[in-house]
Order: C-alpha cells, then sequence, then structure tokens
C-alpha cells in the first residue's frame, strides 16, 4: 500500500470513536463477493453435487403417469325462505362448504369406498404397478388406503366451483381406472349423503321435540314456582329489577370479592415488608432507599477515615454516630412498615370472614335457582336446535345431486415424471442456494477481524494501517531494509498518522493490542524505524515490564539494570542516563529494565507523567510499547497520560467482541483512541484484497508456498 492509498479510503481524523449502530439487515456485497470467491471450490463442488444429485434422481425414478378428471360442485340451496340474507355471510357459507367437499375428496372415507368399490385387494394390475404383490407382508386394506392417499390430488380451479381430481401411477390404466373410480364413489357418497335418510331423520327428530316441548314446559313452570315461593328475582349480579333482596345479594358477592382483592395486595404487602424488615432490601420507588444511600455513603467515610487517621479522629467518632442513627432510623422505619402491613392485613382478613358469613347465607337459594335456570336454558337450546334442524330436512326432501362429473379421465399417453429439465433447474436453484447460505453464514457468523473494514464498520475505528504477514526469516532485516514489503507498510501506517493532528502525528503514542503476539512489538519498532527515515528524533519506550519482547527483537545486549523500572521506583533519576542509542534502527531506547512486582501502581505514578513530559521536550516523537489489554490494567493507565492510542488487531485470530471491550475500558478513562494497524493479513484470506494492495512490484500475494516464520510480537 502507497501513502496515498489511506487518503482515499475517505478518512478523517477521529475526535472520538464512533461505533457504528449495526441494528437491521446489512447487505456487504464486496464482502460476499470476496468470501466466494475464497470459498470457490466449495461452492463449485456444492452446485456440482445438487446438479449430478438432480440427474441421478432423474436416472434412477420410475415413469408415473397421471389421469385426470373434472367434477363440478354446485353450492347447495338452503333457506330459499329467510328474510334479507346476508350477502356476506352467504360468501363465507360457500366457501366452507367447497373446502369441505375439497377435504372429503382427500379423505380416508373416500379411499376405503373406492378400495371396495374396485375390490383392489384382487386386482392384479394395481398390486403389480405398485409392487405390492412383490412384499413379503400380507397386504391389507389400510396398506392399499395409504398408497391411494399418497399418489391422489385434489386441485380446485380458482374463481369457479370446478375441482380437478388426478391419480398418478406407473401404470397409465391403473391411473385413469383409480380417478374414474374416485369421482364416481365421490359423486355416489354425496347422494347418499344428502338423501338417503331424510325421511327416517325426519320421523325421529319429530318424536324428540314433542318430548322436548314438553320437558321445557315443565321446567319453566317449575323455575317460576320456585322464584315466587322464595321471592327470587333475579340472582344474576348486574341485572337487579324490582326487589331489595336481589340487589342486597349483588352487593355483597361484590364486597366479597373486593375484600379478597384487596387482602391479597394486603399479604403481598405485608411479605413485601417483612422481608424488607429482614433483608433490608427496599423497592426501587421506596423513600427508604434515600436513607440507605446516605447510610452507605457515610459507612463509606467512616471506612475512609478510620484507614488514614484511626479510631480516635474526633470527625471519625462524629460520623459513626451519624452511621449508627441511619441504621435505627432505618429500622425503625421498616419496623413500622412491617406493623402497619400486619393490622391492614388482620383488619381485612376480619372483614372477608364477616362478608363471608352474609353471602353464605344466601348461596342455598341461589344454587337451587341455578340448577333450575340451567335445566331451562339446556332444554330450549335442544328444543330451538332440534326444531330448525327439522325444519331444513323438511325443505330439503329429495332432488338431483349438486355434484356432477364434467370430465372423464383416460389413460394418459405420456409419463409427467421424471422431468430431467425440472429436476436439474431443481438441483441448481438448489445447489446455488445452498452455496448463498454458505456464505451468508461464513460472513455472518466471523467472530474475528477478517475484512479490514470490519475495523470501521463493526468497531467505529479508522484504520491506520494494513500490514502483511511476513515471509522472511527476519523480520528485523525487514524493518530495516527500507525497500521491504513489510518497511513501505509500516510507511504508509506512518503517513497515516502524520495526518492525526493539524500538527502531524501525536508526539506521545501508546501501541496496545487485545492479547500478546499479535504484532504490537513490531509495530512499535518499525513505526519508530520509520520515523527516523523521516528525520525526526525518535524514543521507544518499552513499558512492557511483565513480559516485553522488545529486547529480543533488538537483539542487543542491553542490561536488564535500570530502565524505565528505575526511573519509576525513583532508583534512577536522568532519562538521559537511561536511554540506549540503537545504531542499527536509528532511534533511542528506554528499556523496561527489571521486572517490578508492582507494574500498574509505577505506571499510574506522577513519575511517569512526568517522564513523558521530559521525553516530550527532548524528542520529536515518542512511541511506547505496552503491555496487552486483556487482563490487564497496564494500558489503561499509560492511556491516561499520553496524547493517543494506536490499536494493533491481527487478522483473523481475536474475537471482535473481545476487541470491542478492550476499546470500550481504554475510552473509558478518557483515552483517545486514533485508529487501528491490522497485522499479519494473508494475501490469500478473503478478507485480504478489499482494495488494500501493496504494489510495489515485490510479487506479495503469490501463489507460492513457503515454510518460514510468520510475524510474530
Amino acid at each position: 500500500m502507497n501513502d496515498q492509498n489511506f487518503s482515499s479510503q475517505g478518512w478523517e481524523a477521529p475526535v472520538q470513536r464512533d461505533v457504528p449502530v449495526e441494528d437491521g439487515f446489512h447487505l456487504d456485497l464486496e464482502r460476499y463477493w470476496i468470501e466466494a470467491r475464497a470459498l470457490r471450490y466449495w461452492l463449485a463442488g456444492i452446485l456440482a453435487a445438487t446438479v449430478l444429485a438432480g440427474l441421478l434422481v432423474t436416472l434412477l425414478s420410475t415413469e408415473l403417469y397421471r389421469a385426470n378428471t373434472r367434477i363440478e360442485v354446485s353450492r347447495i340451496t338452503s333457506n330459499v325462505t329467510a328474510i334479507d340474507p346476508l350477502e356476506n355471510e352467504s360468501r363465507v357459507s360457500e366457501l366452507q362448504y367447497l373446502n369441505t367437499q375439497y377435504e372429503l375428496l382427500e379423505s380416508r372415507f373416500m379411499a376405503e369406498r373406492v378400495v371396495k368399490a374396485g375390490n383392489l385387494l384382487r386386482d392384479e394390475a394395481f398390486m403389480e404397478a405398485f409392487a405390492l404383490d412383490e412384499t413379503e407382508d400380507e397386504v391389507t386394506v389400510r396398506d392399499i388406503e395409504k398408497v391411494l392417499l399418497e399418489n391422489i390430488t385434489v386441485e380446485p380451479i380458482t374463481q369457479s366451483s370446478l375441482v380437478d381430481v388426478s391419480f398418478s401411477s406407473p401404470s397409465p390404466a391403473v391411473s385413469a381406472k383409480i380417478t374414474n373410480l374416485w369421482a364416481q364413489e365421490f359423486i355416489a357418497a354425496n347422494y347418499e349423503k344428502r338423501f338417503g335418510a331424510n325421511i327416517d331423520a325426519r320421523d325421529f327428530l319429530n318424536k324428540q321435540i314433542a318430548e322436548l316441548r314438553e320437558r321445557l314446559s315443565i321446567s319453566e313452570r317449575e323455575l317460576v314456582q320456585y322464584a315466587n315461593a322464595n321471592e327470587i328475582l333475579v340472582l344474576e349480579a348486574g341485572e337487579s329489577r324490582e326487589g331489595s333482596e336481589t340487589a342486597a345479594q349483588t352487593l355483597i358477592a361484590t364486597d366479597l370479592s373486593a375484600l379478597n382483592t384487596a387482602l391479597a395486595q394486603a399479604v403481598t404487602d405485608r411479605i413485601a415488608a417483612q422481608a424488607s424488615l429482614q433483608s433490608g432490601d427496599f423497592p426501587s420507588q421506596d423513600p427508604r432507599n434515600s436513607l440507605r444511600a446516605e447510610l452507605a455513603k457515610a459507612e463509606s467515610q467512616v471506612a475512609s477515615l478510620r484507614s488514614n487517621f484511626g479510631p480516635r479522629f474526633p470527625p471519625l467518632i462524629e460520623k459513626e454516630a451519624e452511621v449508627a442513627s441511619l441504621k435505627a432510623s432505618l429500622a425503625s422505619e421498616s419496623r413500622a412498615a412491617f406493623n402497619s402491613a400486619m393490622n391492614r392485613e388482620r383488619e381485612l382478613r376480619k372483614k372477608l370472614e364477616e362478608a363471608k358469613e352474609r353471602f353464605l347465607g344466601q348461596q342455598d337459594l341461589s344454587i337451587q335457582y341455578g340448577i333450575l335456570k340451567r335445566e331451562v336454558d339446556t332444554n330450549r337450546q335442544l328444543y330451538d336446535a332440534l326444531l330448525q334442524r327439522y325444519k331444513e330436512l323438511e325443505a330439503a326432501g329429495a332432488g338431483q345431486n349438486n355434484i356432477k362429473l364434467i370430465d372423464k379421465a383416460e389413460e394418459p399417453l405420456l409419463p409427467y415424471a421424471p422431468s430431467l429439465t425440472q429436476n436439474l433447474l431443481i438441483g441448481i436453484v438448489a445447489g446455488l442456494a445452498l452455496a448463498g447460505a454458505v456464505v451468508y453464514l461464513r460472513v455472518t457468523l466471523s467472530q474475528t477481524v477478517r475484512d479490514p473494514q470490519d475495523v470501521t464498520r463493526r468497531l467505529g475505528l479508522p484504520v491506520l494501517g494494513l500490514i502483511p504477514q511476513s515471509a522472511a526469516a527476519s523480520i528485523r532485516d525487514e524493518i530495516i531494509t527500507r525497500s521491504s514489503e513489510l518497511s513501505e507498510a509500516y510507511k504508509s501506517t506512518r503517513t497515516n498518522l502524520s495526518f492525526l493532528t493539524p500538527d502531524g502525528a501525536p508526539k506521545a503514542l501508546m501501541l496496545t493490542s487485545s492479547v500478546p503476539s499479535e504484532g504490537k512489538s513490531i509495530s512499535t519498532l518499525a513505526l519508530a524505524t520509520s520515523f527516523v527515515h523521516l528525520g525526526k528524533r525518535t524514543l521507544l519506550i518499552d513499558a512492557d515490564l511483565r513480559n516485553s519482547r522488545m529486547q529480543a527483537l533488538l537483539g542487543e545486549g542491553i542490561t536488564k539494570n535500570g530502565g524505565l523500572a528505575a526511573l519509576l521506583s525513583g532508583n534512577a533519576l536522568s532519562l538521559k542516563d537511561q536511554v540506549v542509542k540503537i545504531e542499527d534502527f536509528g532511534f533511542d531506547y528506554l528499556p523496561h529494565g527489571f521486572t517490578p512486582p508492582n507494574p500498574v501502581e509505577l505506571l499510574a505514578g506522577e513519575r511517569f507523567r512526568n517522564l513523558l513530559e521530559e521525553a516530550r521536550g527532548l524528542y520529536d516523537q515518542v512511541l511506547i510499547d505496552s503491555a496487552p489489554m486483556l487482563g490487564l490494567a497496564d494500558a489503561v493507565e499509560l492511556a491516561r497520560s499520553v496524547d493517543g492510542v494506536v490499536y494493533i488487531i491481527e487478522s483473523d485470530r481475536i474475537k471482535i467482541r473481545t476487541i470491542e471491550s478492550a476499546i470500550d475500558r481504554l475510552t473509558r478513562t478518557g483515552a483517545r483512541v486514533y485508529g487501528a494497524i491490522v497485522t499479519k493479513l494473508d494475501a490469500n484470506a478473503a478478507g485480504y484484497g478489499y482494495g488494500y494492495g501493496y504494489g510495489y512490484g515485490y510479487g506479495y500475494g503469490s501463489s507460492t508456498d513457503q515454510d518460514s516464520q510468520s510475524m510474530q510480537g
């Protein structure tokens, strides 16, 4: 990547991290295309397999013949004497009737009739067509019904009362025979259902109606007599007529229900108050939370005073008295709330018992009246239903069948299946769909930074540099050689850093990463070398006081005595005395020194800030190699003092959620994260090749396999 590539990305210096909102569907066609190219052999294999499967299905499938017949299902005219029929109800009734007939055509009831009518158990042609004669077990009627239902098809013709019935089998003669037999049996069954038992049904209904009429008369008389004898008008609540007894009973039932609801709430309040008294936890809206907050604050102040001034410090004694007072107030209010809840529950329970006694005194009359009333209602409903059904049967009488045969089925001349064209198209469509699903899942389920654009799209950070995975035997030589691919990549990164502020690159930059071995130390070393090539006085501070790799990369015999740890702990006073000149790279180097037992405390102290201020006055550029973020607070403390942070992300290694969590830790402290450098990009990976080439003619991205050491650090 040359120095101009960065500006073509449309990047501007950030004021703060802008995390993109990814709610909703996001389709990055370029990303999907790159993933598809990376999986092209797999996708081609999937497509070839589905096409081959379609071809095999066609070659191995048995030829099937389908015979069709057409019948007309006319709507039955009913209720011809009704007045003012509702048109929308007529439409619904017609639709329900037609759907019922369609379901009947595909029912097991029809299969049973066809088996009996065609004597299919002894039909050799049918048994041979479906290879039922070759089975070892005895073929039953249920087996034949299953075959029929699996091969029958009913297709209503839209906007008409016509319906096509078809049957599919390996024999054209069997298909035509079963199709015609199915239509004939359906027409016969419909006629039998409509007119076969009308007279018997009317006679039976006439007797039942006479008995129900007498039974209804008797039950109504008993209900009226019972109501008059007990002065009952209406027992249902909300239907009060004249008479005070009905109103009183309704009021008692209402009061009982209200008291029961209030008691349940009182029990809930008492339990909550008891729980608050025992645990000290209160609801979010409880006013005692303010006292609890004051108590927590006072206890915190007491702990602070005790640790700083001892137990006899006068303000400590006053604050302890305040804590005791707050605890007493809080306990008193909790007890008062509990006692109030107990009293309210006790009173409501007493009122409920009184209302229950009044209500129970009136239940006997209500129960007997309800029994008589339900008997009347039941008899009336049965009487009305039977009378209505009797009238319908009387009006129906006997007549012509409303289902007619339109076209008789004939033996098909050609098979309709299998279709080579159709199966190949299905295979191609299925292969494309499966390939698309594989690519989509590959992109969707990717949890790492495979595409450098993920840094901006998912983390909200600009990409400051793209570093290729080095195949060189010596990373040190790659960095020193100005014309190497690695050096050119970091040169472009240095150029991007120079546009971060109007005055150029931030003077004190810290480099960190999520975990070790992401290329953080190498990036710091390479950027320091690149700034030296620009003619700047550069200082590289090794601030990884736990597990530094910088000295191993430099290859110098640098002593571990002194260094940054000595300056921060007070064992050394002069920055100039601890700085080592690295001749091969041209910058000054402040080693980390010995490994201290408390690196976080040293880095968080004022001495590091003073040291960094002194370095700003002596050097044009200060680069700090810090410890990784995961599980450590070193980089967080360093970020408070530097001018900005550059985050190192290894391609296709660390989960984006981990990186996002680490960056959030930095930004919450007020640190300014200028952007990220993506390292160890693989030329053959799907995430590489989004317009981030290096174009220097060094053969980067060739297909030659090399067994060499990859970039570490």
